[in-house]
């Protein structure tokens, strides 16, 4: 079990009434597209790298998107590398799947004592611990493969990123603040992307990084709520429990503080009008996940949770539309 958004679910109240298919995991939307169209061998294997639940990809990719589209900036061009983009979002999805199968094997006995975990596909026994390793394995060699394919300064630093990734999934043991373990690792696209344009890192970049850390361990929060109970009770950590009933307050501070350190980063970076108004817009809709968050109700924090994918796509097409409008009008 963990507050993970790399194995959140994207679980609606109508998926929640449908009959739920065999194998399936508990917190997977019925109507997803593994349990309904996938050959039944490979299900298991696609459930276990969470390809039935897209949003940590999401959150995963769009870091790495701002980023490669904030260091294009100013370089004359109407939009940022299509096929960087591409290979990002091959690299977030296949990175994705290796971080949660790690993830699963390391809390498989953890998951085996929680209802809402236990039928994942290593404590339910679908995939056997070994298997789970060698499809670790499999997608880390994809991701590598992805990798190469940017300069040797971008290979590296990604490579860096390894460490937090392996220590992430033993956090909640010995920590309460795992969720900003979660965020150091979650968002090292930020500084990757950037490297892979500019062949360093560049301030623009890290500002951008801070930020992201700090929208996760936000978002995370909120929905690491709906496991706070059996995490007490299982003696793990989690910025839920440690915020308690000042998690609004918490989460609204770490929302602010990630907006000012956006818009820090476009400034630096040379961002226009459009990308401010895109970040403003995006401070409303975070403003309305603080505002509206009842922690105490599951289907809230798994909603405002999933929100977040939103903010995602706002600010990557304000960076987008700042870049276009800015060629148009002979900026660059």
């Amino acid at each position: 079990m963990e507050s993970d958004p790399s194995v959140s679910p994207d679980v609606t109240p109508q998926h929640s009434a449908a009959r739920p298919v065999q194998g399936q995991v508990a917190d997977a939307p019925r109507s997803n597209w593994v349990d309904r169209y996938a050959p039944a061998f490979v299900q298991p294997y696609l459930r276990l790298g969470r390809f039935d639940r897209p949003i940590g990809t999401w959150l995963l990719l769009f870091p790495c998107w701002w980023s490669v589209t904030l260091a294009e900036l100013g370089t004359g061009k109407p939009y940022p590398r299509l096929d960087y983009l591409a290979l990002f979002a091959l690299g977030a999805l296949a990175m994705r799947a290796a971080g949660c199968a790690f993830n699963d094997f390391v809390d498989r006995d953890i998951d085996a004592k929680v209802q809402r975990t236990a039928s994942r596909p290593i404590p339910s026994g679908q995939v056997p611990p070994a298997a789970a390793l060698l499809f670790v394995a499999v997608m880390a060699l994809v991701g590598l493969a992805v990798l190469v394919q940017f300069n040797n300064f971008t290979v590296y630093l990604a490579i860096a990123s390894l460490a937090l990734v392996l220590v992430y999934p033993f956090a909640k043991r010995f920590t309460a603040y795992p969720q900003l373990l979660l965020g150091l690792a979650f968002n090292w696209g930020a500084l990757v992307g950037w490297a892979s344009i500019k062949g360093t890192i560049g301030l623009p970049a890290v500002v951008l990084y801070v930020g992201c850390v700090l929208w996760t361990v936000g978002y995370d929060t909120i929905y690491a709520h709906q496991d706070k109970d059996d995490d007490a009770e299982l003696g793990l950590g989690s910025t839920a429990l440690r915020f308690g009933e000042n998690t609004v307050s918490y989460v609204g501070v770490l929302y602010g503080s990630a907006v000012v350190l956006w818009l820090l980063a476009g400034a630096l970076a040379g961002t226009h009008l459009i990308y401010f108004l895109a970040v403003t817009l995006v401070f409303l809709q975070m403003s309305w996940q603080v505002a509206t968050l009842d922690t105490a109700d599951p289907a809230n924090c798994l909603r405002r949770f999933r929100s977040n994918r939103d903010v995602g796509f706002a600010v990557f097409l304000g960076l987008v539309l700042d870049m276009t409008l800015s060629w148009f009008a002979g900026l660059n």
